[in-house]
Formats: C-alpha cells, structure tokens, sequence
C-alpha cells in the first residue's frame, strides 16, 4: 500500500483526477486519507460531514451506452425517472468489472470526472442543497470538495430530478 491506505493504481487513478482538474481550472485541493470512502457513510465520518453532502457518482449503462447520474450521499437514482427524461429502453448500474476496465476507478472511489470519452451527465437537484459536496477522487481514500456550480461546469452536467420520491420508497419496501 502505499501513502494513505491507497494502492499505487489508486494513486495513479487519483493523480489522472488531480491532473483533468488542474487542467480545468479547478482550484481545490484532493485529500488522500488513511479513512476508507467506500460507502456514503464511512465518506461523511472520514470527512465529518452529514451523508446529505457526499456526492454519490454513479456510472450507468443506458440503452447500452455509459453515462454518468451525481447525486446526494442520501438519494437514491429512479432508474425510471431517467427513462423518461432521456426517452431510452434500459437504464441500470454498470458493473464494477465495466467501471474498472472502462474507466480504472473501482467501486467507491469513483470520481464525478475524468472519463476516457466525454460522458453525459446528469446532476440530481438535491445536490443544489448544499454549498459543497464531498467527490470521490479515484480512490476510496482520496476526496475533493466542489460546489453545485462548479460540479456542473466541470462535468457540463445538467441538473434534473432522479431521484426517488418518498412515494416510490415506500414502494419498494
């Protein structure tokens, strides 16, 4: 292992980040942490912060192709919700296997850019509830803070509703 709790491919998934928000015009700060952030909740205890403002990113297989849906620590994606504002078949979670070969982020450390073809976004509207939100940098050690708008500059994500409601929670219990 090395610096942090992260292995070296980490660190070379972390440094690849580090390098596209350089080149963005990101002015932030990545922290790479001895703390896991493979869950929304060890994120929120490693950073001190409520699971609320940890960004879940989440890449997606829609109608086949990927794309990418950020949301709060403390939302849940509608997969149906995102049929029907993109008009599409099939929409369901890629693959840890595909995440990792696709892009060479493991589950838990996957960052909200940084993608080998410009991928699509959509941003959840929950995000816009907080004035910064926590991101995976590559790495379940490694984190950077960004607000709503500069999340949206720097994925050029739009902002939707895809989450589920508090009517299709209780569906699905």
């Amino acid at each position: 292992m090395a610096e942090g709790g992260a292995s070296a491919n980490d660190l070379e998934a972390v440094e690849r980040v580090r390098l596209y928000l350089e080149e963005h015009g990101y002015g932030g700060k990545i922290t790479v942490t001895d703390k896991t952030i493979f869950t929304v909740k060890d994120a929120a205890d490693a950073i001190g912060v409520e699971e609320g403002s940890i960004l879940k990113s989440l890449l997606l297989l829609v109608d086949g192709s990927p794309m990418l849906a950020l949301l709060s620590g403390s939302s849940r994606l509608s997969s149906q919700k995102v049929k029907k504002l993109l008009g599409v078949r099939r929409v369901r979670m890629a693959p840890p296997d595909f995440v990792y070969n696709y892009a060479g982020y493991k589950i838990g450390g996957v960052p909200p850019v940084c993608y080998p073809d410009k991928l699509e976004a959509l941003l959840d509207e929950n995000v816009l509830k907080y004035d910064v939100v926590w991101a995976a940098a590559g790495s379940d050690h490694a984190f950077f803070p960004v607000s709503p708008e500069e999340l949206a500059r720097l994925t050029g994500g739009r902002w939707a509703n895809i989450c589920k409601d508090d009517v299709e929670l209780e569906e699905d219990k």
